[in-house]
């Protein structure tokens, strides 16, 4: 056993018995390779990764690889999801040298850390060819070496800069939101639903803004690209069809062939897209997606304290995807002959397969309707026939080996997950999502929250050990505001702000109006990073923004408004072209140029009149209230004996309202 064995990391604890004297990173790590003057050699990836565990089973078991990487080689295994800010560091640097990503990514650098090559998955001759090539070059080039990684690591800060506009300089925001659809059409896959072709990516920020977007202009060909999208998805074999849930993204472009691992990120995002969906539309599919894709989070990915656990891993079996797919033959002969018949012909299965050796994955093309007209069924027994072969499925499946969990709890991703839950409660009224939600806010609250208001980033075993990073305090100051905003209990707007002000002392630069992805307190790598776009998790600076916006509004701040419209304006040039990679800049500046509306309910029954107001698909809206006032902007709105809503925009409200369908009468009449 390496010194992985006592990672609190289930993915470094799966090599914690490679040959390799494999280190965490850290000083040490570092120290020891200067000490011994030996190139770093760092392996990045997580535990729901395929190809890790193919150049774990192939390679770092491997006697001789592991022997050559010992002895001239400092070796750090690191997991991508507890250190995303070194992940992202040596992610760049394979892309500069590759042009393209992955993992696992192997990067190699000087004691120093700064990389001077990198790659991905190697076979094994492949590996120790390479190793070979790179130990010749630290002892006989060692300048070279030094001059590319120099130039490397001057190209990757580069790439944090972006040109910084004058805060007077006056900016036609209402211009470019307006323009903004025009310039993501190209992006859309009109025909197969979702952005640009294989692989596909749910994406699920982007999409969220068009529906929000759709929301004030009422494009038809924009509302049915959304509903292209999520249905394709829905259908698709990215979905579990079986037991909920989606799978990170799909290899092909029509959605039916997914990768296979389940990540917490991914599914807390697109319960949020999927009830903002259901809201706007009513749409009963999407409904379905909800309750099913929540099933299966409470089946697997929660423990006892309604803290939810980071992923499942593609392989079982030592394959990908073995527990999720099947054999025409063996679904004829496991399942009695009519459900058998349905089962292929709903589900699409061939001979052929659509997967490796003969077998095929889940999806459909065809709706209750569509079904029942071919096969000359009515639309009772074919609901009847989808859920006898759903659970004749899952029950078969079950008897299965399982993909391991990785059972490590994220801030960051937990807070996505607990926006997941607060708008599934929105959309669909079932008291449980509410419940759910108040105890993950109560567990990362008392679990990872320090007593100054930092941040831990992981939790297992009742221990966290690594301190949180920029995504993990604006996603979860972001999710207790949303709370906030709908129980009006005070306590999670409290956090809420304080964790935001901890940010502006050690994560805010006032040099370019930003926040970096570390604190002021860690030690730093030798560049300094900001996240700026959306990828699989929103932007965290974008997350910031919306965050500090609507708090200088319920606390009357202008020193927050005035930070995050200085932000949206610095990336304001960089909305317009790029697509669903800025969908969350995009959102808040849709909410800036809304008349950034804010509904204020002070009574007895506020959260009765709440609800029911949350429950219309209102995007550009704050939401603020109580039985008394507890915060600045609800002062003097108290009515003695009866419930008032205010409907407030640019430091206006409107006279005290009392009922649900004048509000909303208003509201319209603004929008127009």
């Amino acid at each position: 056993m390496n010194q992985l064995k006592n990672a609190s990391s289930p993915y470094l604890q799966q090599h914690a018995n490679n040959p390799v004297h494999w280190q965490e990173w850290g000083n040490d790590a570092l120290e020891k390779a200067k000490s011994e003057n030996k190139p770093l050699l760092i392996s990045i990836g997580y535990a729901a990764c395929h190809w890790c565990h193919v150049m774990a089973r192939e390679t770092f078991m491997n006697e001789d690889a592991a022997a050559f990487m010992n002895a001239h080689f400092v070796c750090i295994k690191i997991d991508r999801e507890e250190r995303p800010d070194v992940d992202q560091v040596y992610m760049e640097a394979v892309q500069a040298i590759k042009g393209s990503g992955g993992w696992p990514l192997n990067a190699f650098a000087l004691p120093n850390g700064k990389p001077f090559y990198a790659g991905t998955y190697y076979p094994t001759q492949k590996w120790i060819s390479l190793l070979k090539q790179i130990t010749q070059l630290y002892e006989n080039e060692f300048l070279k070496l030094v001059d590319e990684a120099y130039e490397l690591s001057q190209n990757i800060q580069k790439q944090q800069l972006l040109p910084l506009i004058k805060t007077d300089e006056n900016i036609e925001l209402k211009n470019i939101y307006l323009n903004l659809f025009a310039s993501w059409k190209g992006r859309i896959d009109v025909l197969r639903g979702g952005f640009g072709g294989a692989p596909k990516f749910p994406l699920p920020v982007g999409w969220n803004f068009l529906l929000e977007y759709y929301y004030n202009h009422k494009d038809e060909t924009l509302l049915k690209s959304i509903n292209n999208t999520l249905t394709a998805m829905a259908l698709g074999g990215i979905y579990d069809q079986i037991g909920g849930g989606f799978a990170r993204y799909s290899v092909d472009a029509y959605w039916r062939v997914p990768h296979f691992e389940k990540m917490l990120y991914d599914n807390g995002q697109l319960i949020s897209l999927y009830a903002n969906a259901y809201i706007a539309t009513k749409n009963p599919l999407y409904k379905k997606v909800i309750i099913q894709t929540l099933e299966f989070i409470e089946r697997e990915l929660m423990n006892t304290s309604c803290g939810f656990y980071a992923s499942l891993n593609a392989d079982s079996e030592g394959e990908e995807g073995t527990f999720y797919v099947f054999t025409k033959d063996e679904i004829q002969q496991n399942f009695e002959v009519k459900l058998a018949h349905f089962i292929i012909e709903y589900y699409h299965f061939t001979d052929e397969g659509n997967w490796e050796d003969f077998k095929n994955t889940l999806f459909t093309t065809y709706t209750v309707k569509s079904f029942s007209e071919k096969f000359n069924l009515d639309e009772f027994s074919v609901k009847e026939l989808i859920k006898k072969s759903t659970k004749a499925l899952f029950n078969y499946r079950e008897k299965r080996i399982r993909p391991t969990t990785d059972t490590k709890v994220l801030t960051s991703w937990n807070a996505l997950m607990l926006q997941g839950y607060i708008d599934a409660y929105r959309a669909l009224n079932k008291p449980e999502y509410l419940e759910i939600a108040i105890k993950n806010a109560n567990f990362l609250t008392e679990n990872q929250l320090k007593n100054d208001f930092s941040l831990w980033r992981n939790f297992k075993d009742d221990t966290s050990s690594i301190d949180g990073f920029l995504e993990d305090y604006a996603l979860l100051s972001e999710a207790l505001l949303k709370l906030y905003q709908l129980t009006f209990n005070q306590k999670w707007l409290g956090f809420c702000k304080e964790i935001i002000d901890y940010c502006m002392n050690h994560f805010y630069d006032s040099n370019n109006g930003l926040f970096t992805y570390t604190s002021n307190l860690s030690d730093p790598l030798y560049v300094k990073k900001y996240e700026l776009f959306d990828n699989v998790i929103p932007s965290s600076n974008a997350v910031m923004a919306h965050v500090l916006y609507r708090l200088g509004l319920l606390y009357d701040d202008e020193k927050y408004i005035s930070i995050a419209k200085k932000m949206l304006n610095q990336m304001t040039p960089q909305i317009s072209n790029s697509g669903p990679y800025a969908g969350k800049w995009a959102s808040l500046l849709g909410f800036a140029i809304n008349g950034d509306t804010t509904i204020a309910i002070v009574g007895k029954e506020c959260l009765d009149l709440n609800l029911q107001l949350q429950n219309e698909f209102l995007p550009f809206v704050l939401y603020t209230g109580g039985t008394h006032e507890a915060i600045p902007f609800l002062k003097g709105k108290c009515i003695e004996g009866k419930t008032a809503i205010y409907i407030c925009q640019h430091n206006t409200c409107s006279k005290p309202i009392f009922s649900i369908k004048e509000a909303l009468e208003l509201l319209n009449n603004s929008k127009n």
